[in-house]
């Protein structure tokens, strides 16, 4: 029996094709055999034949599952130590690739056996394996991944075409869901933007997916919705925002953002009482950019001093004296913290419950790091369509974990039920 060496890089269907032709060989015969027994005379006569070989099959199998379920076979009186026992079959239309096939279920009088070759709810043979597709294509896995771990499974050998066909059937499903009512009301909503390489018109141009996360007032997490678009601008980021407000999103009490020129115009172009929360960790790093390693460590010192003061006023006098040790060498740091203080500093008025939330959009960055481990084996991506079905299966694979609410949202709810009255 030929095998494929361990590391052999070659894929499954050539190995079988230049390796292995013998086995090949074989299959034709036995093929060629059962076609000759059969006697048939058209393609017709062999795709019906291949329809009955598939229901047999799945017959059998069912037959043998409920004699496992029941725990004794057909007229096996003897050994049976149930009080339950065979009813009958129904009839079931399985839709294959050679068309639609009849197949006789076997049924308890219970109406508890649950088939595992052929799930009630199944109307498709291939319908678990474009589940495992959808399931691995989720996970960043490439094609060429898929192919081979679907024929090792399964035997099967799937194309890249087909795989694109069986993920391009989440698009409808990811555009509806782009679309759904949202809730009236959110605490806080964070936005941010994460960045890919994408194919537009024979040309490779790096596009922004714009991303919002929303925590209702019930503390619970939720992607509001990803959007596909050109460079990070405030223009867009104001159809988005549109966008949330048609879906039925009346009000905002905190939008957490980086600071992006112009961001804060158009969220209140939208929602004109939302306040708004720049990221300090994004203040930081762009105040860190340009400064001496041999400096960083005090610079940042003095920097803490501002951004973990106990309230507004020691924040202010706290930058003060930076300015004082740093203008003369970096004078454009203080100068950034001034024109920015007002969306910088809105969390001074909170207790800390409410500080930790907002005064960064760590909650978003850690969806987009997730994001990035499932996109990685992509450096680029062929359409805008092939992006979103992408980064809406690993949103769902995601967000399968977000089932409760923040530990500390009572008090973060009284507080801001205090504020927001």
């Amino acid at each position: 029996m030929c095998k494929p060496p361990k590391r052999c890089k070659i894929e499954a269907s050539e190995w079988r094709k230049k390796i292995c032709p013998e086995r090949i060989e074989a299959r034709r015969a036995k093929i060629r055999e059962l076609l000759q027994m059969a006697n048939n005379d058209s393609m017709d006569d062999i795709q019906d034949l291949f329809k009955e070989t598939i229901a047999e099959f799945m017959e059998n199998g069912l037959e043998a599952e409920l004699d496992e379920d029941l725990g004794y076979s057909k007229y096996d009186y003897k050994n049976k130590a149930t009080d339950n026992s065979r009813n009958g079959h129904s009839s079931k239309n399985l839709r294959t690739s050679f068309g639609d096939v009849e197949v006789s279920v076997p049924r308890d009088r219970k109406g508890e056996f649950e088939p595992q070759l052929l799930k009630k709810n199944q109307t498709s043979i291939s319908q678990d394996i474009e589940e495992k597709i959808l399931s691995m294509y989720a996970k960043g896995m490439t094609t060429g991944d898929i192919e081979e771990h679907i024929q090792d499974i399964y035997g099967l050998s799937v194309s890249d075409t087909t795989v694109s066909r069986i993920t391009d059937k989440i698009l409808p499903v990811a555009k509806e869901w782009q679309q759904r009512p949202l809730e009236s009301i959110y605490a806080v909503v964070f936005l941010d933007a994460i960045h890919y390489h994408v194919r537009s018109e024979g040309q490779i141009v790096k596009k922004a997916v714009y991303i919002a996360i929303g925590l209702d007032l019930d503390g619970r997490k939720d992607v509001l919705g990803m959007w596909v678009g050109e460079n990070e601008s405030a223009k867009f980021w104001a159809t988005v925002l549109n966008g949330l407000r048609n879906r039925g999103v009346e009000d905002i009490f905190i939008a957490c953002t980086d600071n992006l020129t112009g961001f804060d115009t158009a969220i209140h172009a939208v929602f004109p009482e939302t306040e708004i929360q720049n990221c300090m960790i994004h203040q930081l790093r762009n105040s860190s950019k340009y400064v001496s390693y041999k400096d960083l460590k005090a610079l940042m010192s003095d920097l803490k001093a501002v951004y973990a003061a106990v309230d507004e006023q020691a924040a202010l006098d706290a930058l003060e004296t930076f300015a004082q040790n740093w203008d003369n060498k970096y004078p454009k740091i203080a100068k950034s913290w001034r024109e920015n203080w007002a969306n910088l500093s809105t969390y001074f008025k909170y207790p800390q419950e409410v500080r930790r939330l907002i005064y960064t959009t760590n909650t978003i960055e850690g969806f987009n790091r997730q994001l990035r481990k499932v996109t990685k084996s992509k450096s680029v991506f062929p359409t805008d369509d092939s992006l979103l079905k992408m980064l809406y299966l690993a949103m769902m694979d995601i967000t399968k974990k977000w089932t409760g609410r923040r530990q500390d949202w009572s008090r973060i709810h009284a507080q801001l039920s205090i504020y927001f009255a």
